[in-house]
């Protein structure tokens, strides 16, 4: 009985040891996951704002392209298209 008695306390200490250094492992784990979502995290923020900053400029290209002056010339000058007269325009309605 006093054998077992004197190991108890190495035991415990043995225990003690081994949760230190589980959660130690733990914790460095955990702060390595962390910071590596954090750089994702930065990437993503990152690539988001380029994206941003890409449909801005091209709703800026498409209200550009899309003015009704620009296709105007284009029909005229590129289709050679001519705006009818008001005798060559017919209007149909629906019954």
């Amino acid at each position: 009985m006093q054998l077992m008695k004197s190991h108890q306390p190495f035991l415990l200490v043995f225990v003690f040891a081994l949760v230190c250094v589980l959660s130690s492992i733990a914790i460095v784990y955990t702060k390595h996951e962390s910071r590596k979502l954090f750089v994702e995290l930065e990437a993503l923020t990152r690539e988001r704002d380029e994206l941003n900053i890409e449909w801005g400029q091209l709703q800026i290209e498409q209200s550009t392209w899309a003015t009704h002056a620009r296709i105007e010339r284009v029909a005229k000058d590129d289709l050679s298209l001519a705006r009818p007269d008001s005798s060559e325009i017919y209007v149909i309605e629906r019954p």
